[in-house]
């Protein structure tokens, strides 16, 4: 009799998992919901992490999702002002450019992964700043770029990127702060 209920007890456990499974994959889309919806841009939040699958279950997942969408939009602007530079004809906003890669390079390579890892540690303060600083130095970027009076049509996408990583900062920052307040 003891072999009967133990041969049913799995079955059973199966049928109940996927019963389960639409409401625990609906939970992960709620909690995106809920977190976006603290964001400073829910749409620019939501187009960032509903892609992800599997979609991330938690908080400090959806956290981390943002800081590697920052990283990989830093990684690709910064490629992008490379490639200005290759094919820069002023050498005044070539300057301004030279100026935005030093700035987006260390960023990129150490300081991002760093935050990543600090988020993975549990130490979110440093990941807030460590992002909060890669929105200044696209800031910093942009004003360079204005500066040198940089007025060609290569100069229009830079804005936009930069204020995309801006804003993607502020979307991270806020995750940040909502795993921090329990949320």
């Amino acid at each position: 009799m003891k072999n009967s209920s133990a041969v049913t007890s799995p079955p059973s456990l199966s049928l109940f998992l996927l019963f389960l499974l639409p409401f625990l994959a609906q939970s992960s889309d709620d909690l995106i919901d809920t977190i976006c919806k603290a964001t400073p841009f829910f749409d620019l939040c939501e187009a960032s992490l509903r892609p992800l699958s599997p979609s991330p279950p938690d908080t400090k997942s959806i956290a981390s999702a943002m800081a590697n969408v920052v990283l990989g939009n830093m990684t690709d602007t910064l490629g992008y002002i490379q490639s200005l530079i290759r094919h820069s004809q002023d050498p005044a906003a070539e300057r301004a450019l030279a100026q935005c890669a030093e700035v987006y390079r260390p960023v990129v390579r150490f300081n991002i992964p760093q935050a990543i890892e600090a988020m993975g540690r549990g130490e979110f303060g440093f990941a807030m700043y460590v992002l909060g600083d890669a929105q200044k130095q696209s800031d910093s970027c942009q004003k360079w770029i204005n500066s040198a009076g940089a007025d060609d049509e290569s100069s229009v996408p830079l804005t936009a990127r930069n204020k995309l990583v801006k804003n993607l900062c502020d979307v991270a920052i806020s995750v940040i702060k909502s795993l921090m307040n329990g949320r």
